[in-house]
């Protein structure tokens, strides 16, 4: 996989699971779990095995971690918007 192919993957994947919480209360819509944090941890995951198939694995900081989480937070934002913030009308 090229690697500008792999960055477009992972960050459509992470826009995808960062949105995922707020449209059902199951992950992927099949098993029900409360803890929104493990999509972050899988997308990491996803992340280091593609960089590792691309060539070497970089040590990280904390720097790069907090910023991956916000940035997943930012792409969140879509979802939580839709969830709480829309006025629904009553049918």
């Amino acid at each position: 996989m090229k690697q500008t192919l792999a960055i477009y993957v992972l960050i459509l994947l992470a826009l995808v699971t960062a949105n995922l919480p707020f449209l059902s209360e199951r992950v992927f819509g099949a098993v029900a779990f409360r803890r929104d944090g493990a999509l972050y941890l899988v997308v990491g995951g996803i992340g280091l095995g593609f960089e590792a198939s691309l060539g070497n694995v970089f040590p990280q900081g904390w720097q790069f971690y907090a910023i991956t989480l916000t940035l997943y937070l930012v792409l969140a934002y879509p979802g939580f918007v839709y969830r709480y913030l829309f006025k629904r009308t009553a049918r």
